[in-house]
């Protein structure tokens, strides 16, 4: 499913990232980004324990839910628009998750390299 007109990795439509739990820096569900987004929320990711057990390490604590903020806490196997800075430590340290390139934005690459999303890629036919 698409849904906007900014581009994905693939130079195609970026394509919906999740909306169950809800995603995306503008939470529409897509990996879109803007000048506003200053932590380039763009690598669409399927999240495992051990990443989001690396990412409260790093003081990101995203398993707690946030109620007031509408964040319901993830779980590992839900889709997430990450940090592409976050997603390159935990590349680094060996726990980077699997990314879907159909829904991860573009910008990402200016952070990621492409080879390392391919390898890591779940949708690449």
């Amino acid at each position: 499913m698409t849904t906007t007109n900014q581009k994905n990795v693939l130079g195609e439509t970026l394509e919906s990232c999740s909306t169950r739990p809800l995603t995306g820096f503008t939470r529409n569900g897509c990996c879109e980004t803007g000048p506003e987004d200053l932590g380039s929320h763009t690598v669409c990711a399927q999240v495992t324990r051990e990443f989001l057990e690396f990412s409260v390490s790093r003081g990101n604590d995203l398993v707690t839910p946030a109620p007031v903020m509408g964040f319901p806490g993830l779980t590992p196997g839900d889709r997430w628009c990450l940090c592409a800075a976050r997603w390159q430590q935990a590349l680094e340290a060996g726990c980077a998750p699997r990314v879907y390139l159909r829904a991860t934005h573009e910008r990402a690459l200016e952070l990621v390299s492409m080879d390392d999303l391919k390898a890591h890629a779940i949708d690449l036919n």
